[in-house]
């Protein structure tokens, strides 16, 4: 069989966007009607993010978003609904999206899904390994004996972080009797090895001495395997497989060796509805409500990097394409309808191969020079403006980080209240001190940022600088261009976004209430009025109650001659003088369980939770936030970060950080906060001098190695360390090969519109200007030419895609571990030669 990492790999992500819930069923208990409650969003039953907690309503708005990369295989993408109670939090429901499906919502729509009730049956995931075989009698020549083997079962449901696991085997006959035999428990693993054998015979069976009813009815019937979470309540329903048997004469005797998922009792589709037909939703008589989702779902197959050395080269020379209109950039800037689509993987590739500064230059150029009003440069949506907010995002996190945390971090630890709107308010008494309260929270977020211009990425400076170059070219009259141009992109763009949704951007932890949601959209209005604030002109204010606070800003020349200093460092020139300094930047901080050190000899090494900070200089962990680190470990000092197995400790999701003197073991919350910790670490580490080559990928317990089995605690290690190839700082978050494969992929899926535009082209006669829909082509013969080559490209890429997934459809066994029995979905499209790509790959 072909090695499939040799063929592609496959990387996926997700983003999900919660809307709001509608018609909740109230408490049925007390006299409270209204429910506080939260959402949480678990790959299959594993929970990786959670939302604020709306209170006393049965119509809570969330408008919260969430994207992370999918760092595992999965079978459903499941949100739960939850009322939180003093006591016990409880379920309310939930809506689960099988992963197959989750490539039809990916058309930036919203789609309301009925809530629908968690039970057993509708918790169930895992699979499970079974070989059946039948043995004939050797003087009827039937099969008289069957023989089945449980071997192994994984990622079974969890209950409170456990799962005791006990199966049951039975066998039902023809005539109605029933067999039932029973596995051991195996206790603390949600991936139990059972390796177990039951054998029913015929034999045993009493013969029916009614002559009416048929012999048939001693026949086999079906087999039924069903796993259980022991528990001192009572056994959980975890799963189950059927197996129809279909009596002695119609068996062929072989033996079946395969994978199953398990299901639930009665299977209940999901279903979905647009956000105009949200009475349908609220209708369907399973639903308890509904709950407004917007779901993007990009999963990308990389071939190996050879295959995109033409389309890289074809992008990556943008800068000097004569005229920029004839550039790959700008092409599929046209090609690809949602512009943001086509930004996001060109951002990427240009900063991985430092072109991005010149391809924004060149477009930015053209962008301006057909612009008539100043006031209107940038403000659009256009390609340039959504390469420039991805640029900013990607070069400019930590430096957000090192602005905004310090002022943030305050606004959460007082919580001050700073509603101003008389429509908003009980008492209006207390509207002039909230006002006070939210000036004096957007001052010291105004001087956290007009004071920050000296730590300004360099790469964003160089940008910066360009533009206002170009602005000052074409608008040299207009004396306030110079600062518009930068403003509109760094505070309204930039800034402001990060003030108004800062768990987005990693700049928190703490869950945001509906008091400190509105707390900070109020800042981050104010802050997006700033970049009017060069012009020396109060901008219209829309909101009554908000004209206060602009106006105090706007009266006062200390804070126009602020901004424009601020903007006049960050565009100065393209490499402004950094201020160096030793104050360690914040990269990541959240709680997680460690497991004790070792550092007394006879000290017990038993797990805690404690409070864990990434820092530019260091790892640290204190009991809790804003303590003192009980310990900390300087970045140069690891030598390596790798993933623990589970059967270790018997605990999911833990990695270990290995030391000249020790190892530190860490249990994250879940596999995406375990990935986003291990992913950080390796890219900090990957220049450390200090190295290891080996290591254990299991713990020593019991005075040995349990992946090697070594006595020694000092033996070398028998696995090989993940590499890491020390990468510039502006690219630690680039993949180019996958980036391209995303460009490939967005261009198959439009080819119809790039042949449109080809033909076009082709139509006219050579030096002439087509104008088309949205598109502006200014020689012809050169933008035939590139867009021939994106589509020669893109075809043939697309061959080798497709030659890959013949190998892999070829290869993957139905009933392999890869592809269990019991997806009837990929069945059916194998059957009938539609098989997807990306279900394909995500099978094999």
């Amino acid at each position: 069989m072909a090695d499939a990492n040799t063929l592609f790999r496959t990387e996926e992500r997700l983003k999900i966007k919660i809307g709001e819930a509608k018609n909740l069923a109230a408490r049925n208990h007390g006299s409270v009607s209204h429910r506080d409650v939260y959402c949480a969003i678990s790959l299959d039953q594993e929970e990786i993010f959670r939302t604020s907690t709306i209170e006393k309503t049965l119509n809570p708005f969330f408008g919260e978003e969430f994207q992370f990369e999918v760092p595992r295989s999965f079978r459903f993408l499941s949100v739960y609904v939850y009322d939180r109670e003093s006591k016990l939090d409880k379920i309310i429901g939930k809506v689960a999206i099988k992963k197959e499906e989750l490539p039809s919502y990916n058309n930036n729509k919203d789609f309301w899904f009925p809530i629908r009730p968690v039970t057993a049956d509708s918790e169930v995931q895992g699979k499970v390994h079974l070989e059946v075989r039948f043995e004939k009698n050797s003087t009827y020549g039937a099969a008289e004996r069957l023989t089945v083997r449980l071997n192994e079962a994984c990622d079974l449901t969890l209950f409170n972080g456990s799962c005791d696991a006990v199966a049951t085997v039975t066998v039902k006959y023809m005539n109605g009797k029933v067999d039932m035999r029973k596995t051991k428990i195996k206790k603390k693993t949600n991936s139990p090895l059972f390796d177990e054998t039951f054998t029913f015979e015929l034999a045993n069976l009493p013969r029916n001495t009614d002559h009416s009813v048929s012999p048939n009815d001693r026949d086999w019937s079906e087999l039924m395997v069903t796993l259980y979470h022991d528990s001192s309540g009572g056994n959980v329903f975890l799963g189950e497989v059927k197996i129809p048997l279909l009596g002695t004469k119609q068996q062929n005797y072989a033996a079946t060796n395969a994978w199953y998922y398990l299901q639930p009792r009665k299977k209940r589709p999901t279903q979905k509805v647009s956000a105009s037909s949200l009475s349908s939703a609220i209708n369907d008589e399973n639903s308890i409500g509904s709950l407004r989702l917007k779901i993007n779902y990009i999963l990308d197959h990389v071939l190996p990097s050879h295959n995109y050395i033409k389309l890289r080269d074809l992008i990556i020379k943008n800068p000097e394409s004569q005229p920029i209109t004839s550039s790959a950039a700008y092409l599929l800037g046209e090609i690809i309808p949602c512009k943001i689509d086509a930004a996001q993987p060109l951002v990427r590739i240009l900063l991985h191969y430092d072109q991005i500064v010149p391809t924004i230059r060149a477009l930015a150029k053209w962008e301006i020079s057909k612009v008539t009003d100043a006031n209107t440069i940038f403000r659009g949506n256009t390609l340039v403006s959504k390469m420039m907010d991805e640029v900013m995002r990607l070069a400019g996190l930590r430096y957000l980080h090192e602005t905004l945390r310090g002022p943030l971090e305050k606004i959460f630890l007082e919580r001050k209240p700073c509603e101003i709107d008389p429509t908003r308010v009980k008492d209006t008494n207390t509207i002039r001190t909230n006002f006070n309260n939210l000036k004096m929270y957007v001052k010291e977020v105004f001087e956290a940022i007009t004071t920050s211009a000296l730590h300004c990425p360099s790469i964003l400076c160089q940008i910066f600088h360009n533009l206002k170059d170009l602005a000052i070219l074409y608008f040299p009259d207009n004396k306030e261009v110079r600062y518009s141009v930068v403003s509109g992109f760094i505070f309204l763009r930039f800034f402001a976004p990060a003030i108004l949704g800062p768990r987005l951007f990693d700049l928190t932890t703490e869950q945001i209430d509906s008091q400190m949601n509105r707390t900070l959209t109020l800042i981050s209005k104010t802050i997006q009025s700033l970049c009017n604030l060069v012009s020396s002109r109060t901008p219209p204010c829309k909101e009554e109650y908000m004209s206060s606070m602009y106006q105090t800003f706007y009266s006062d020349e200390t804070h126009i001659t602020a901004v424009r200093q601020f903007l006049e460092l960050i565009s100065a020139s393209s490499d402004p003088a950094q201020k160096n300094s030793d104050a360690p930047v914040i990269l990541k901080e959240g709680v997680m369980t460690k497991r004790a050190q070792g550092r007394k000899r006879f000290g017990r090494k038993n797990f805690k939770q404690r409070y864990f900070r990434l820092t530019t200089r260091d790892l640290s962990y204190a009991k809790h936030k804003g303590k003192e680190p009980l310990y900390s470990v300087v970045l140069p000092d690891i030598l390596a970060v790798e993933r623990v197995r589970q059967e270790a400790f018997r605990k999911n999701n833990m990695f270990q950080i290995i030391q000249p003197d020790r190892i530190l073991y860490v249990q994250a919350s879940n596999c995406v906060e375990e990935k986003e910790w291990i992913d950080m670490l390796h890219k900090l580490c990957s220049s450390n001098k200090k190295k290891l080559e080996t290591y254990h990928p299991a713990a020593y317990i019991n005075s040995c190695w349990q992946c090697c089995r070594q006595a020694n605690e000092d033996a070398t290690g028998c696995s090989h360390t993940t590499i890491i190839p020390a990468v510039n700082k502006l690219q630690t978050n680039v993949d180019a090969d996958r980036e391209l494969a995303r460009i490939h992929a967005l261009i198959i899926a439009h080819l119809d519109r790039l042949e449109d535009i080809l033909r076009a082209c082709q139509a006219v006669y050579p030096g002439d200007i087509s104008i088309l829909p949205s598109s502006v082509i200014e020689d012809v013969p050169s933008c035939c030419r590139t867009l021939s080559s994106l589509r020669e490209n893109a075809i043939l890429l697309e061959q080798e895609h497709r030659r890959v997934l013949r190998i892999l459809a070829r290869e993957t066994k139905y009933g392999s571990k890869q592809a269990p029995i019991g997806d009837d979905n990929y069945l059916f499209l194998l059957g009938a030669g539609r098989l997807d790509p990306s279900l394909r790959l995500s099978l094999s």
